[in-house]
C-alpha cells in the first residue's frame, strides 16, 4: 500500500471492527479470526480505488454490527419488562 492516508484508514476501520466484534453473537474469537482472514485476503491490493472500495465494504459491515448491537440491546430491555 503506497498511500499512507489509506493505510491509516484501513488500520482504523480494522480496530473499530475488532472493538465492535466484542459483542458479536457467536463470540469474539470467532469474529476476530474471520475479520483477520477477510483483511488478510485483501492485503495484496495496490490500486487506491480498490482499497477505497474495500474500506467502503468494511464501513458497511460496521454499520451492520451496530444494528445487531442495537437490536440485541432493545430485545434484552423488552424481555426484562415482560
Amino acid at each position: 500500500m503506497t498511500n499512507p492516508e489509506l493505510r491509516r484508514q484501513v488500520i482504523n476501520i480494522y480496530k473499530e471492527l475488532l472493538y465492535m466484534g466484542r459483542e458479536y453473537p457467536l463470540g469474539y474469537e470467532y469474529f476476530r479470526t474471520r475479520l483477520h482472514r477477510a483483511f488478510s485476503s485483501q492485503a495484496k491490493l495496490q490500486n487506491d480505488d480498490e482499497i477505497r472500495k474495500g474500506i467502503a465494504r468494511a464501513e458497511f459491515v460496521k454499520k451492520g454490527l451496530y444494528y445487531v448491537k442495537r437490536y440485541r440491546a432493545l430485545k434484552q430491555r423488552y424481555e426484562e419488562n415482560r
